[in-house]
C-alpha cells in the first residue's frame, strides 16, 4: 500500500508549467507605476536566481545539488494508497495519497523553503522575513534558515498565533523570532494579507534582509512541482497509467500546484482545487489584477481575489486564509483547465475525523479540505459504478492542530 522511491530517484529538476499554459501569463505590475515590473524593481527582496525562476519560460531547472542534499533528509516522500478509506466508503474507486508530513515541519513547505534559504545565503543575505497563516509556512522557513545559519523573523496571523501555540514554540526551536500580525492593531485577527505587509515593511527596511513567500509566486510553485514528479513515477510502480482526477487543497496554491502542474500537459487528468467557504477566492472572487498584501505594497498580482482588504473569518485552516491565488492556478482555473470547489468548516473536520479513524494520520485542517473532496469524489464513482483513479495531497499532518479537533469533537466548532 506504500510505493517509496530511493533517494537517487529524487527529481533533479524543477518542472516549469509556464510553458503549458493554456494562456500566457499576465506580468505583475509595479505597484505605484502599473507599468510590469522589472528585475531592478524586485531585487530589494529576492535574490537574483529566484527573479530568473519567476520569469523563466525554460521547461526544466535544475535543482542545485546542495538543495537536494538537503530535500534528501524525508524526499522522496511516500505515495499511500487509502484502502482502507476506500472500504470504509465501499467505493470502486482506488485512492492514492502524496505524504508530505513526513518532512521535518510536518508539511510540503520546505520544499521552497530550503531553495529559497539558499539562493540568500549564496547572494550574502543575513536575515529572512516572512508571513504565515497556520504557522507551516513559518516553521519550514525557520527550519530552512536553521541549516543555512540566516536569521529569521516570521509575522504569524493572529487569529493562529492564538490558535496554535506550539507552532510558535517550533519556530522558536529552530532559532526564529515570532511576532503576532497586524503588529500595530493588536485586537485585529489578522489575515495572510496583513502578515505579507508586516513582513514586506521590515524587509524593505533592512539592508540585511530579504523576503520570502511560502506561495502564490511562480518559483514557489517550481519548487514544489518535485511532489508531482514523484508521484507520477509512483502511480506507475503502483500499476497506474494515470491518474482521473488530482486534489489538492488551496490557499494561494503550493501545495496544489506542486502535485497537479506536471499533469497540466495530460489533457484527460481533472484537476480540482479545494478551498473554504468562508475564503472562497478561485469559487467567488474576481479575476483581475490585485495587490498580495493589505497594504498594497506588493507587485499587483493576475488573480482570482476577493479584494485585498478582504479578512476571511478565523477558521483553523490558517493556510487558507487568503485573498487571492496564485496568478499559475488562476490561469489554470480561468482557462477552463482546473476546477474549484469550496467547502465549510464543518464538512471539512467531517471527513477528516473519518480519515484519521481509517487511515491513522489524522490532517491539517487545510489538508481536510482535500479530503473532504476525495471523499465525494469516490461516493460519486460509487454511485455510477465505476472505477476511478484519485490522487490527492496529503500536504501535512494536524498534530499541531488538535485544538481544532477538540472544538469540533465537543461541539464548539463553527460550522462555516
Amino acid at each position: 500500500m506504500r510505493w517509496i522511491l530511493p533517494s537517487e530517484r529524487l527529481p533533479e529538476a524543477w518542472f516549469n508549467v509556464v510553458p503549458e499554459l493554456p494562456a500566457p501569463l499576465d506580468p505583475p505590475l509595479h505597484p505605484g507605476t502599473r507599468q510590469p515590473v522589472g528585475p531592478d524593481d524586485l531585487t530589494p527582496l529576492f535574490p537574483m536566481a529566484l527573479i530568473g525562476q519567476e520569469v523563466s519560460s525554460d521547461p526544466w531547472i535544475d535543482v542545485p545539488g546542495e538543495v537536494l542534499d538537503v530535500l534528501r533528509m524525508w524526499r522522496p516522500t511516500p505515495l499511500v494508497r487509502a484502502r482502507r478509506l476506500e472500504e470504509a466508503l465501499g467505493t470502486p474507486a482506488r485512492i492514492y495519497y502524496k505524504d508530505e508530513s513526513v518532512s521535518p515541519a510536518g508539511s510540503h513547505k520546505p520544499n521552497t523553503a530550503v531553495p529559497q534559504a539558499f539562493y540568500n545565503k549564496q547572494e550574502g543575505v543575513a536575515r529572512l522575513t516572512t508571513e504565515t497563516g497556520a504557522g507551516q509556512w513559518g516553521s519550514a522557513l525557520a527550519f530552512a534558515c536553521a541549516l543555512f545559519d540566516l536569521d529569521c523573523k516570521v509575522y504569524m496571523v493572529r487569529a493562529s498565533y492564538e490558535q496554535k501555540p506550539y507552532r510558535r514554540v517550533m519556530m522558536e526551536t529552530w532559532g526564529a523570532t515570532v511576532e503576532a500580525s497586524p503588529v500595530d492593531e493588536p485586537d485585529h485577527p489578522g489575515s495572510l494579507g496583513t502578515a505579507i505587509s508586516d513582513a514586506v515593511r521590515d524587509a524593505a527596511g533592512r539592508a540585511d534582509s530579504h523576503y520570502s513567500l511560502g506561495s502564490v509566486l511562480n518559483h514557489v510553485l517550481l519548487h514544489q512541482t518535485v511532489i508531482g514528479l514523484e508521484a507520477k513515477e509512483q502511480l506507475a510502480l503502483a500499476g497506474e497509467e494515470r491518474p482521473d482526477i488530482v486534489i489538492g487543497c488551496c490557499g494561494g496554491g503550493s501545495n496544489l500546484g506542486g502535485l497537479a502542474l506536471p499533469f497540466v500537459p495530460d489533457r484527460d487528468v481533472d484537476l480540482l482545487a479545494v478551498e473554504p467557504s468562508s475564503c472562497p477566492t478561485l469559487t467567488a472572487g474576481t479575476f483581475d489584477y490585485d495587490f498580495g498584501d493589505t497594504a498594497g505594497t506588493t507587485p499587483l498580482l493576475p488573480m482570482y481575489t476577493l479584494g485585498r482588504d478582504f479578512i476571511p473569518p478565523p477558521i483553523h485552516a490558517g493556510g487558507l486564509r487568503y485573498h487571492g491565488d496564485a496568478p499559475i492556478i488562476s490561469n489554470l482555473v480561468k482557462s477552463g483547465r482546473m476546477r474549484a470547489t469550496a467547502y465549510p468548516q464543518g464538512k471539512v473536520f467531517e471527513a477528516a475525523v473519518q480519515f484519521a479513524r481509517t487511515q491513522g494520520t489524522i490532517p491539517a485542517p487545510e489538508t481536510g479540505h482535500a479530503v473532504r473532496a476525495v471523499i465525494d469524489e469516490a461516493l460519486r464513482a460509487k454511485e455510477e459504478g465505476r472505477e476511478r483513479v484519485i490522487l490527492f495531497g496529503f500536504s501535512g499532518h494536524g498534530l499541531l492542530d488538535l485544538q481544532a479537533y477538540d472544538d469540533f469533537l465537543g461541539g464548539r466548532l463553527d460550522q462555516g
